[in-house]
């Protein structure tokens, strides 16, 4: 992952979560399909989190499974100081300060989650990530990943853009904090849809799907 990607979450850190809902349209709907899709036959399942950035996720995934173990991976470590605070009264979770695409992994899991931050691959790099991912599950393990996409031309793209500057405008936000998400989309490295499907099925993953869609957001799934 590319050192201005970290530079550009180290700065929002604190504001982060604040204006979520604001940046993302349709955020009820994307973050509720992506809880929803993370059914475990187990109370206490093992979950590893990729680019945690502050435990948002997380944070909605405890609320559904109150006894589950959590791994936070993020590249800021200033995004993990805010999920510290996040989970300060449980010892549920563990932190990782570093980069998912180099980190050598030796643990396995029930789940793996992941919430806007794959876009910010290369495309190699998306790939090997998958891999990696379905190396980690444990047989009938879940990857559900909440993310962003490309266009499948470059006019659907343009739309995509359009609607969420008009959306983002409209929303409340600071020129400041507006100035600043459209800075951090600058370092965007979205995939088409189908591209990711595909790398998912050569992973190895026995299903794979797009279980939501709104313009450039969507929530993968996908089942060892």
């Amino acid at each position: 992952m590319k050192p201005s990607v970290k530079h550009l979450f180290d700065k929002v850190a604190q504001d982060y979560d604040m204006q979520r809902k604001q940046l993302i349209p349709c955020f009820n709907d994307f973050y509720g399909m992506a809880l929803d899709l993370m059914e475990c036959s187990k109370d206490n399942p093992r979950i590893l989190d990729l680019g945690a950035g502050t435990g948002l996720l997380s944070g909605m995934v405890l609320q559904k499974y109150p006894n589950a173990r959590i791994t936070l991976m993020d590249i800021s470590e200033k995004m993990l100081e805010m999920a510290r605070r996040r989970f300060a009264d449980t010892d549920q979770v563990q932190y990782v300060v570093g980069d998912y695409t180099k980190h050598a992994f030796t643990s396995s899991y029930d789940m793996i989650i992941s919430s806007l931050s794959i876009h910010h691959l290369t495309h190699a790099d998306k790939k090997n990530v998958f891999g990696t991912v379905y190396k980690m599950l444990k047989p009938g393990g879940l990857f559900i990943n909440a993310d962003q996409v490309q266009g499948r031309t470059p006019m659907t793209d343009a739309y995509y853009r359009d609607r969420w500057l008009d959306a983002i405008h409209k929303s409340g936000l600071s020129d400041e904090a507006i100035s600043a998400s459209i800075e951090r989309r600058k370092v965007d490295i979205n995939a088409k849809l189908e591209d990711q499907l595909l790398w998912l099925e050569e992973a190895g993953f026995s299903v794979a799907d797009c279980m939501y869609k709104y313009l450039d957001f969507v929530v993968f799934y996908a089942q060892k």
